[in-house]
């Protein structure tokens, strides 16, 4: 999969097609996001969705882990098919961007630009459906529930890749600092793994004035707290990659009580499956043992989420090599580095090969923020390389 890095040309058909109806495509990014729907509940995006592919000749199946989308679209006698995964799914956040088509539903937002990526992958579905080149099968899954993390496993556990095969699999996410419509790969870890820990010391209520007939269960939190910086730096390997971040406290609810109890809600990072049993392994004896030094007990619940997102060095350097032919090497970030965030897209790489990338949304606000908007100049760019990577993927010549 060797590529030639060539000067890409002003006059390229598909940057001229996906310009002829880039308006309309805009304007419905911009209704997505107006009308965003959380986890499981994107009936009205998938309606639309769905629609829009039948209408230019896709084969659609719809009901897929309740809201997801699947679209086919087969020509010539290729034997090889491809699939790209685009999320819709919004968060529970309320909207503070001021904007003309802003979040008409309270409490809810696109803050993650799954509207971008849904938008993306129509502009690019409607081009290879009027003009794709291409020998063989195009799956275009757009797949609900990514925040919560279920989406992804809920289509495979009802037969995504049974029901629809593919031979690799491709997405994509935009990036806020990225500058706008470059592109970033990464081979092997590309996102991490999250797990989170609710952990509840128990120990004995009393008067503030009074501590010493007490358990101080505050106390023994805050001695925990400093001491899980110890994991990180003191248990884990320090060419290896680990966040653990105490994101959530609650105690009490006066100044002169000493409570009964303290919750503590953690998130717990890593890039590969040893780092993780680890920092899992070491958290829970840790806060174990600071609170029985205290004579209080913790209880931990530690939730099991997605694991590392790990990109297939073939196909990673296939869609790495496509958007330097397709789009230039201008494009393409030389040393794009691997996030510390977290995809469910993790579920579909175990499942099959492929790779998922990024791309620039500028000098945005970042993901998960109340003022964060999709960037809609990375449309174009980013749905003229799906035509290229679907083109390339499913070349005349794959037999």
């Amino acid at each position: 999969m060797n590529a030639i890095i060539k000067t890409v040309s002003i006059t390229d058909p598909i940057a001229t097609g996906i310009a002829a109806y880039l308006d309309e495509i805009v304007a419905l990014r911009h209704d997505l996001h107006q009308y965003p729907e959380l986890a499981f509940q994107e009936h009205r995006t998938a309606k639309k969705v769905a629609s829009l592919l039948a209408e230019w000749g896709y084969d659609v199946a719809t009901g897929i882990a309740g809201t997801g989308v699947v679209a086919t679209l087969r020509r010539g006698s290729g034997k090889r098919s491809i699939g790209i995964r685009a999320d819709m799914d919004a968060l529970p956040i309320e909207e503070a961007t001021g904007l003309d088509y802003a979040s008409s539903n309270p409490g809810v937002m696109h803050a993650c630009g799954h509207d971008g990526h849904t938008s993306i992958l129509l502009a690019a579905a409607r081009y290879l459906a009027e003009s794709g080149n291409f020998s063989g099968t195009l799956r275009l899954i757009f797949q609900p529930a990514e925040e919560i993390g279920a989406g992804a496993r809920k289509m495979l556990s009802e037969g995504l890749f049974d029901r629809f095969p593919v031979d690799a699999v491709f997405g994509l996410h935009n990036w806020p600092g990225v500058p706008t419509g470059q592109f970033g790969f990464v081979a092997g870890p590309a996102m991490a793994s999250v797990d989170k820990a609710v952990i509840t010391i128990v120990g004995k209520g009393g008067h503030g004035a009074e501590p010493h007939r007490a358990i101080d269960p505050v106390l023994a939190s805050a001695s925990f707290i400093t001491a899980l910086q110890s994991v990180v730096s003191r248990n884990i390997d320090p060419q290896e990659m680990a966040v653990a971040t105490v994101g959530s406290i609650h105690a009490g609810s006066a100044s002169n009580v000493i409570p009964e109890s303290v919750e503590m809600k953690l998130t717990v990072r890593a890039y590969n499956e040893t780092v993780r049993a680890r920092l899992q392994e070491r958290i829970s004896a840790l806060v174990r043992a600071q609170a029985e030094s205290f004579g209080a007990v913790a209880e931990v619940d530690y939730r099991r989420g997605f694991p590392a997102l790990v990109n297939h060095a073939e196909e990673t350097e296939f869609a790495r090599n496509v958007a330097l032919q397709a789009l230039g090497g201008a494009s393409v970030e030389a040393d794009f580095r691997p996030r510390t965030a977290s995809e469910d897209f993790a579920f579909l790489l175990q499942a099959k090969p492929g790779s998922y990338l990024f791309v620039g949304n500028g000098d945005s606000a970042p993901l998960h923020s109340a003022r964060y908007d999709f960037n809609d100049a990375i449309i174009a760019p980013a749905a003229r390389y799906w035509v290229r990577l679907a083109e390339a993927f499913l070349a005349n010549d794959n037999g």
